[in-house]
């Protein structure tokens, strides 16, 4: 039987029983005896030995060969032979005691890849999934080639037009300046206007002769009173 048949198969059958922390790993590179080992986990005598039944039962059923069967007594550890692959069924706290993934588990075996199945719903599973067209993983993609763009006559003729002929851009018009309007004086301002007119002229204050050069300024003489003693 094939590998993948087989490993799907075993997966499968263990899952059936509720097995709990299931691993797979591939041992192709360590030992020449066999290609596989699966590694799950039962909690109570009675569902390891319900596991190891499960997977027997539906690989001979699937054609393939039980070479043996060990550990059925006690439960603790079961081990299922089918030639190609080694199943371990063991208890928790023997399985965390002999921590076989220590020994085996250089290259895991995804379980998503080994629960494939040979029916109508594993191919359906295994075939490509089809993508929406109108998301961008559903988009081909286009290679990104240069455009050339072609010039009509229009264009073409444009382009020859040499920079200078270019038309100078329209200067703005002029602004015209506003005309100064006079504001004719109020009746009051021109009232006040004619009284200030009408009153007299004011005489003007007479000219401080000046002293002439020659003539000495007159000098102030203080007489001095003598007291009569008595």
């Amino acid at each position: 039987m094939d590998i993948k048949k087989l490993q799907s198969l075993v997966v499968d059958a263990l899952e059936d029983v509720k097995a709990q922390d299931i691993a797979l790993f591939d041992t192709t590179h360590l030992t020449s005896l066999f290609d596989r080992i699966a590694i799950a986990s039962g909690t109570s005598n009675r569902q390891t030995k319900a596991l190891a039944a499960s997977v027997r039962d539906k690989v001979k059923a699937a054609g393939g060969d039980v070479y043996g069967m060990e550990g059925e007594d006690t439960g603790e550890w079961v081990l299922v032979d089918l030639g190609d692959m080694i199943v371990h069924i063991m208890q928790a706290p023997i399985r965390a005691y002999y921590r076989l993934e220590e020994i085996w588990g250089d290259k895991p075996v995804k379980l998503g890849a080994a629960k494939r199945k040979s029916t109508k719903e594993g191919e359906e599973a295994d075939a490509p999934k089809k993508v929406s067209s109108h998301l961008a993983a559903g988009k081909k993609a286009v290679d990104a080639s240069p455009v050339i763009e072609k010039k009509t006559p229009a264009r073409k003729a444009a382009a020859a037009k040499p920079a200078a002929e270019k038309k100078p851009a329209a200067k703005k018009a002029a602004i015209p300046v506003g005309k100064t309007i006079k504001v004719g004086k109020t009746k009051s301002a021109v009232a006040s206007a004619e009284a200030l007119k009408a009153l007299p002229p004011k005489p003007k204050a007479p000219k401080a002769a000046k002293p002439k050069a020659d003539e000495a300024p007159a000098k102030t003489v203080i007489k001095r009173i003598k007291k009569v003693a008595e």
